[in-house]
């Protein structure tokens, strides 16, 4: 008898709808194994939400813990012509600066020429910036324009920027004139000139001649003529004359730099930046209650709906939890100050702190190195800061309460996921042992039709003859 190659062909039967129906209920074994990695992906998607808020609260605590910020300086100008920026070498002061003349870069300009792209004679130039070794350039005969003179100048890095002015002369309208690139008498040129190779080309030898000790000699002389002289700032600070090369003056007042942008008087004022502090101490209570916020967030549970925080009743939230408010109300055990509230931060009867402002300014403007020893344990002590860190560091650091808890759950998808695998192959295997006892009856049932058929027919066929 040929073999049935689809299920209720031979029978009749709606095998395949019974099949499937009977793969679906075996298929229910993977549900609670889902809900439980779901559970568990749930739970470690809070535990990074966790950290997070940790990490961000540590960082606010670090702030705290560096000394460099009890020491951080800022600067003030009242008055125009100056900027100021101090760093941690400078000292608290008033400084009275009184800016005579800015810094000027030295500025030469050539005799006119009459065009910009003639040929003016192959040679070498000669440039030489303050007293430093003259530096040489070679110019070819086809590179001997006015444009090709200033971009070899330029390409030269000689300390010296060229350019090409049209003055709107009639006949000799352009004119090259070179720039120092820096500031300052000691960055001037000292000294121009061109020699040809060919010794009837004599224009630009003419034109481009120029040296610092005839100047004001002979101002109608050809050459080139200065017409910006390189100039040193002058400033006195605190009555005390000060000369300097370049507008951005470093030493004048230690540990600030100044930037100079018009003559004038101004006052430089160089103070302990409290705004810095106190930024750092209200973003400490910031990030502390953001912290409690997330905590609360995670461990949440709304009696009308039934919904929960992924966390709710998690003995490792609690412990962390725990922990901080141990060390956060503990204090420290040395100095002025030993607990929050002594300088304006208090601990809440939900977990939360609360700031002082007014308490805090006091203590930043009047008691700034007791505030500091309070967070940074001074030189020998342990400060709020360093307890802080080592409670942080056991709860966030590998090994610590966090990775232990995050670990544990991943471990546990990791065997949720091996026995889904299992299960999965179990009900392949059940419904493959479905499908082929099906298949059997199929065909057995098919086999008694066909015999069923024979006999009726027969049967029939006897009937017949005996009728006869």
């Amino acid at each position: 008898m040929a073999s049935i190659s689809s299920l209720g062909i031979g029978s009749g039967l709606d095998l395949n709808g019974l099949l499937d129906q009977l793969e679906a209920a075996e298929q229910k074994q993977l549900e609670p194994i889902v809900a439980q990695q779901a559970s568990y992906q749930a739970k470690i998607s809070a535990y990074g939400t966790l950290e997070g808020a940790l990490n961000s609260f540590q960082e606010a605590v670090d702030k705290l813990g560096d000394p460099a910020l009890y020491q951080s300086l800022s600067s003030s100008v009242e008055g125009e012509g100056i900027s100021a920026s101090a760093s941690e070498l400078a000292s608290p002061g008033r400084y009275d600066v009184e800016v005579t003349r800015l810094a000027r870069a030295q500025s030469l300009a050539s005799d006119g020429f009459d065009a910009r792209d003639s040929e003016l004679g192959a040679g070498t130039l000669s440039l030489t910036v303050g007293d430093s070794e003259p530096v040489e350039i070679s110019l070819s005969q086809e590179d001997s324009t006015l444009e090709g003179l200033r971009d070899a100048i330029n390409d030269a890095e000689a300390g010296v920027s060229a350019s090409i002015i049209n003055t709107g002369d009639a006949d000799n309208p352009y004119r090259l004139v070179l720039s120092s690139d820096k500031t300052g008498s000691e960055a001037s040129i000292s000294a121009v000139s061109f020699a040809p190779d060919d010794a009837a080309d004599t224009e630009l030898q003419t034109k481009l001649a120029f040296d610092k000790d005839s100047l004001g000699a002979d101002d109608s002389a050809p050459g080139m003529h200065q017409s910006v002289a390189g100039e040193d700032a002058e400033l006195t600070v605190n009555g005390i004359t000060i000369t300097s090369a370049s507008n951005s003056v470093e030493g004048a007042i230690e540990g600030v730099d100044l930037t100079l942008t018009d003559v004038g008087e101004t006052t430089v004022k160089v103070e302990y930046n409290n705004l810095a502090l106190r930024e750092a101490v209200s973003g400490f209570v910031d990030s502390y209650n953001e912290l409690k916020d997330t905590m609360g967030t995670l461990t949440s549970f709304d009696a009308e709906s039934g919904a929960s925080g992924e966390l709710l009743g998690d003995a490792t939230l609690r412990s962390i939890e725990s922990r901080l408010r141990g060390t956060l109300s503990g204090g420290v055990a040395q100095g002025d100050f030993r607990t929050l509230s002594d300088i304006g931060i208090t601990l809440q009867l939900d977990g939360t702190l609360e700031l002082d402002d007014e308490r805090l300014d006091e203590v930043i403007s009047s008691e700034r190195g007791d505030l500091a020893d309070f967070f940074t344990g001074g030189e020998d002590g342990v400060g709020l800061a360093d307890s802080l860190d080592d409670t942080l560091g056991a709860i966030l650091d590998d090994g610590g309460l966090l990775d232990n808890a995050t670990s544990g759950l991943e471990t546990r998808m990791e065997s949720l996921d091996r026995q889904y695998e299992r299960t999965e192959q179990s009900i392949d295997a059940t419904v493959e042992r479905y499908r082929s006892q099906f298949g059997q009856l199929d065909s057995m049932i098919a086999s008694m039709n066909q015999t069923s058929s024979y006999l009726t027919q027969q049967f029939d066929a006897l009937n017949a003859q005996l009728n006869q």
